[in-house]
C-alpha cells in the first residue's frame, strides 16, 4: 500500500541523504519525495510516498525515522483528508498539422502550454497523479520527448498545520 507521510526537519545539509537511505537501507520502496523549506526558516517538509506491505511495516518506517536526531515531527496523511498534488512538464513533439490538436487536449485537462516552438510544444499540469498519468497516455501518441515530475506533495485541510497535528 501507498503511504503519504510528511517529514518536518531541520533544514541542513544531509538531512534528505539521511532520510531517503534510511528508508532505503530497510528495502522500503519510496515512490516519490520532494522537500523544500517551510513558512519556518530553520524547517524543511519532506513529503514521501512510500510502498509498504501493511501498517506494520508503515509503523517502522515511522519509528525508524523517528529515531533521526534532525526530525521534528512526522505526520502521516495517508487517512487524513488532505490534498495531494504533483506537477510535471512535458516535452511533445508538435508539428503544423497536429498542434490545433494538441492545444484541445491540453484545454482538456486544464493543463497550460509554457513553451513553444517549430518542433516541439512544453506542457505543465498540476494535479493528482492519475491525472497527469492520463495525460502522458493520451500524450504517446503525440510523441513524448521528456517527462519531468515533482513528485507528490500534500497538506491537510482545515487550519491545523502539520507540525500541530
Amino acid at each position: 500500500m501507498k503511504c503519504t507521510l510528511a517529514v518536518l526537519v531541520e533544514n541542513r545539509p544531509g538531512v534528505l541523504t539521511h532520510i531517503s537511505g534510511l528508508i532505503s537501507r530497510r528495502a522500503f520502496n519510496i515512490e516519490s519525495i520532494a522537500a523544500s523549506r517551510t513558512e519556518e526558516v530553520n524547517t524543511t517538509r519532506i513529503t514521501i510516498d512510500v510502498e509498504v506491505d501493511d501498517e506494520l511495516e508503515l509503523e517502522q518506517v515511522v519509528n525508524q525515522l523517528s529515531k533521526l536526531i534532525d526530525v521534528i515531527k512526522i505526520v502521516n496523511l495517508t487517512h487524513v483528508d488532505s490534498i495531494q498534488r504533483e506537477l510535471a512538464l512535458i516535452k511533445v513533439k508538435a508539428s503544423n498539422t497536429n498542434r490545433s490538436d494538441l492545444v484541445d487536449i491540453v484545454e482538456i485537462f486544464r493543463a497550460r502550454i509554457v513553451d513553444v516552438n517549430r518542433e516541439t510544444v512544453v506542457i505543465e499540469l498540476t494535479g493528482e497523479q492519475s491525472k497527469i498519468d492520463a495525460l502522458c497516455e493520451v500524450l504517446v501518441d503525440f510523441g513524448i520527448i521528456e517527462i519531468v515530475r515533482t513528485g507528490k506533495i500534500a497538506v491537510s485541510r482545515g487550519p491545523v498545520a502539520a507540525k500541530e497535528l
